[in-house]
Order: structure tokens, then C-alpha cells, then sequence
């Protein structure tokens, strides 16, 4: 059975130029970058010049890089790392777990935190921002391309308001780097997180951006790895993949390769649309990154139906990968104002660099045939076509 993959935004597929890149430093090219000999130095090599290409796609120094181990440590370390007792933080209500629980434990800790809410686009208004602002706030932490619904935040503004209030900002752009242009120096960042997983890379790599100046807190005390702001022996392997698909990103992003994946989710979101009675996009009509779209099928089941379609090949899901099995609808379209019945009926649809044309064609022909027969065994749609 052909089997497609249109879960991106959970995990991308390591492509084999990543793993070709990576695959010397399993082996022959073991040494701890951190000797003094020629194996230490040949590996510290690899992790400096993945450290350039890295910074390369975010517009930054190669010193303003912090390797980690993905997007929750990358936001941890940058939240734990600016914020003290007793300060003020802002966030928003659609915001990752990482963020979100992160800025739960800070509540425990005597901080306080204010969660802006969004429209029913999915987007945060700058003014909401600023109105939070206290005397006692140091951190605005809002992600720039939310995970479920793909919506784009005016991300800039965020950053002149921060500037403007002489506070740290932070973004999650874990879901944008390599789908979106990106320059901290435009954004005005002073703290940015990428996960190399959500870009073509392994799982357990990521990065944090630190503004040269920032003042931040390690969370990990050891040796004086990353300039003594994240210690422990560097993942090489890791870190060499995430320096080439940081490669390949900033190369397909100068090529247009974001207009062709556009292209291929909006023909999906498109057809889906007008095959398909009851269905909608939450978060139509904003920016948003080009690979995702978020349709929601009234009168079904989501999981239901990602079920279905996963019997038939299609891998699909009905939002964060890290909230599989809640019980509880997405805390994201609900904050966007679905009634529960509405964002549990939702599916998200992410694509990859892998995927083809094909690919699309195959979801339509499973997706219409697929949703009308658990139409058919729902008694809420049949009571309600009987009206």
C-alpha cells in the first residue's frame, strides 16, 4: 500500500543530503570537540561551520548561535534564562507547551504571566501587547508561525514594543525557519529557537539565537560549552545536520521554493474546499507559513478520521504531536473562538520538501470518499441534513 506523509510540522523526513552530511561523525570522525587533537579539532571544525550556516538563515553572528537540543530547550533556556523572581511576562494564549508550561512553572515561582489573547484568524493584535506591559515585565515571548493553524504573527511589531519598553522578546520560530524568511535584525529579536527536526534535520538538535549583550541564565552547569551558556559535550552529528538542512533551507528560500509548496497546499486547501460540504479553513485569509493548512470537517470526529485516512496511507493529524491523546479540543482553535465540537472536527495538513504533486492528488482522492462515509455513520450529520 503507497503510504503519504502530510505530518510535517510533527516531524520532517531526514533528507539524504542531511544524512549523508552527518553520517562521517557516527564513525571515523568521533572526537569530542572540545580536545585539543587533531580528532577534537576536526570536529570542532564541523560544529563551527555549522554554526555559520546556521546563522547564515537567521541574518546573525555565528556567535549569537547556542546549540541545543531542540525547540522545548530552546525555549526553556531562553524564558528561564532572562526572567527573575517577582518579574512580569507576556505570552499568548495559542503559544507551543514548551511556552506555555514554562510560563506555568514561573507562576509557581512568584512570576506572573499574562496570556494576550488572539482573533478568530489566529492573530494577536500588537496592542493587545502593549497593554500588558508593566514596570515589573522583562520578557514578551510570542511564537512567529503558530504550529496547528500555520498564522504568521506581525512579529516586528512585537519587537518595537519590546524595544520601546527596554524588555527582552523571544520568539518560537520553530514552525517558520526554513518556510520563511528570517532576520533577527528586522524582528529585533533578542532571543529566536529553531528545532532541526521541523526542517529536514534529526530529532535532538536545535538552536537558540542570543542577541550579543543578552544576560542569560544557563540552565545546565558543567563545562564552558557554547560559551559557558549551555554545557555538556556538543551532539556533532546532530549539529553538522542541522548546519546543512540550515543550508538547504536558506537555498530554497532564495530559489522560491516557498511559492511552490504554497502552490501545492493551496491547491489541497483548495479542492478540499470545494469537494467537501461543511469544511473551512481556520485561519484563512492571514499570513501564514506556506506549507500548512487547517480545515475543519463538521458533523466528524477528527481522530476519527485521521484514523481512516492512516488505514488508507494518508498520515495526516488533528494538531501538536505533543497533545496526541488529550482529551481536551486544541487550546489553540479554541482560543481562536471554535466551539469544541468544531476544533476536535479539525485536521492539520503539513508538507514537506518531499512531497510532490502526486502526494496531493493522492490525499484528494482518499480525503471526499473518506469524510462522506463517517458522515454517513454520524447521527449528528444525518439529523442535521434531515432539517
Amino acid at each position: 500500500m503507497p503510504r503519504v506523509y502530510l505530518d510535517n510540522n510533527a516531524s520532517t523526513p531526514l533528507l539524504p543530503e542531511v544524512f549523508a552530511a552527518m553520517r562521517p561523525y557516527f564513525g571515523e570522525q568521533f572526537g569530542n570537540a572540545s580536545s585539543i587533537h587533531h580528532h577534537g579539532q576536526e570536529t570542532r571544525a564541523a560544529v563551527e561551520r555549522a554554526r555559520e550556516l546556521v546563522a547564515s538563515l537567521l541574518g546573525c553572528r555565528p556567535s549569537e548561535m547556542v546549540f541545543t537540543s531542540g525547540g522545548t530547550e530552546g525555549d526553556n533556556l531562553a524564558i528561564f534564562g532572562v526572567v527573575r523572581d517577582g518579574d512580569h511576562v507576556i505570552t499568548s494564549t495559542i503559544e507551543h507547551h514548551a511556552v506555555l508550561n514554562a510560563c506555568k512553572h514561573l507562576e509557581i515561582l512568584g512570576c506572573e504571566v499574562t496570556h494576550v489573547p488572539v482573533d478568530g484568524r489566529g492573530l494577536i493584535d500588537p496592542d493587545d501587547v502593549r497593554r500588558a506591559l508593566r514596570p515589573s515585565t522583562s520578557l514578551i515571548t510570542i511564537m512567529m508561525a503558530n504550529n496547528e493553524t500555520g498564522v504568521l504573527q506581525p512579529i516586528e511589531e512585537f519587537g518595537k514594543i519590546a524595544a520601546e519598553a527596554d524588555v527582552h522578546f523571544h520568539t518560537d520560530a520553530v514552525q517558520a525557519a526554513g518556510k520563511v524568511a528570517i532576520d533577527v535584525s528586522r524582528i529585533a529579536c533578542d532571543l529566536l529557537s529553531i528545532s532541526g527536526h521541523k526542517m529536514h534535520a534529526p530529532q535532538g538538535v536545535g538552536a537558540l539565537y542570543v542577541r550579543k549583550g543578552t544576560n542569560l541564565r544557563p540552565m545546565l552547569y558543567g563545562g564552558s560549552h557554547e560559551r559557558s551558556r549551555r554545557a555538556g559535550t556538543e551532539n556533532v552529528p546532530g549539529i553538522v545536520a542541522l548546519g546543512r538542512a540550515a543550508e538547504i533551507a536558506r537555498k530554497g528560500l532564495q530559489q522560491g521554493d516557498p511559492a511552490a509548496m504554497s502552490a501545492l497546499r493551496d491547491r489541497l486547501e483548495q479542492t478540499i474546499l470545494s469537494q467537501v460540504e461543511a469544511t473551512s479553513v481556520n485561519g484563512q485569509g492571514v499570513p501564514r507559513v506556506p506549507n500548512t493548512t487547517n480545515i475543519h470537517f463538521d458533523y466528524i470526529d477528527g481522530e476519527a478520521l485521521v484514523i481512516a485516512l492512516d488505514l488508507k496511507g494518508l498520515a495526516v493529524s488533528t494538531g501538536a504531536a505533543c497533545s496526541s491523546g488529550a482529551v481536551e479540543p486544541s487550546h489553540v482553535l479554541t482560543a481562536m473562538g471554535l466551539p469544541p465540537e468544531r476544533a476536535r472536527a479539525s485536521l492539520r495538513f503539513s508538507l514537506g520538501k518531499q512531497n510532490t504533486a502526486e502526494d496531493v492528488s493522492f490525499a484528494l482522492d482518499l480525503l471526499p470518499q473518506t469524510v462522506a462515509r463517517l458522515r454517513e455513520l454520524s447521527p449528528v450529520y444525518n439529523h442535521a441534513t434531515l432539517k
